[in-house]
C-alpha cells in the first residue's frame, strides 16, 4: 500500500503545494520563504519519518500569517489523503519530547473529529522571522483540515526556539505512531464501524 498524497491550494494570498509520505524515511524539501517554519517542518518530517515536499509563495510582504495558516491547511488534507480509510492502524499516538530544557507532548487521534488543546507560553512575539502566535495557528488549521484531534502542551521550558521545535518534533512522533500498522487489525480502529 503506497499512503502518498499531493494537495494544492491557490489564493490570492497563497499558492501551495504539499507531497507527503507516510512510509518515508524523512527525507525532505521545504520552501515555505518563512525560515524558521522551514525548520520546524523540516523537524516534523525527520522525526515522523515522513517524506515531505513544501512549495510555498505567499504574501510575505504582509507578513507570515496566510502563508503558515494555509500550509497547516494543505498539510492537513495531505495528511488526511494519505492516510485513506484508516483500516488496520493504530489511530493514537503520542509523545513526551525533551529538548534541552524543554519538555513538550503530543497526543493525538485520527478520529475524524477535529480538535485542537494548545497549551505553550511563549516570551518571545517572534523567533526568527516568524511570529511565536503562528504556531498555534498552525496546528488549529492542520487539525481541521487533517479531521484530527491534537493536544500539545509545553510541560517545562524556557526557550522559545526549544520549545516550538519539541512541539513539531513531539508532533511528528506521535503522527508516525498514529500511522503505523495494527497488525492484529484488519479494519478502522472504532465501534462505529469507520473514522
Amino acid at each position: 500500500m503506497c499512503r502518498i498524497a499531493t494537495c494544492k491550494r491557490t489564493t490570492k494570498e497563497t499558492d501551495i503545494a504539499v507531497t507527503i509520505n507516510l512510509d518515508g524515511t524523512g527525507k525532505n524539501e521545504i520552501h515555505t520563504g518563512v525560515g524558521f517554519f522551514d525548520h520546524m517542518l523540516d523537524g516534523f518530517a525527520r522525526h515522523g519519518l515522513f517524506d515531505l515536499n513544501v512549495e510555498v509563495k505567499g504574501d510575505l510582504n504582509v507578513d507570515c500569517h496566510h502563508t503558515v495558516e494555509d500550509t497547516g491547511i494543505v498539510l492537513g488534507q495531505a495528511i488526511y489523503e494519505a492516510v485513506g480509510d484508516k483500516r488496520g492502524i493504530k489511530r493514537y499516538g503520542h509523545m513526551i519530547l525533551p529538548m534541552d530544557e524543554t519538555l513538550a507532548l503530543c497526543a493525538l487521534d485520527l478520529s475524524g473529529r477535529p480538535y485542537l488543546k494548545f497549551h505553550a507560553e511563549f516570551d518571545n512575539d517572534r523567533i526568527g522571522d516568524m511570529d511565536t502566535e503562528m504556531i498555534r495557528e498552525f496546528f488549529y488549521a492542520l487539525s481541521y483540515s487533517a479531521m484530527m484531534n491534537i493536544h500539545l502542551k509545553i510541560l517545562d521550558g524556557e526557550n522559545s526556539h526549544h520549545m516550538a521545535e519539541a512541539l513539531f518534533k513531539a508532533f511528528g512522533k506521535a503522527l508516525d505512531m498514529a500511522t503505523m500498522d495494527e497488525p492484529r487489525l484488519c479494519e478502522a480502529w472504532t465501534t462505529k464501524g469507520s473514522l
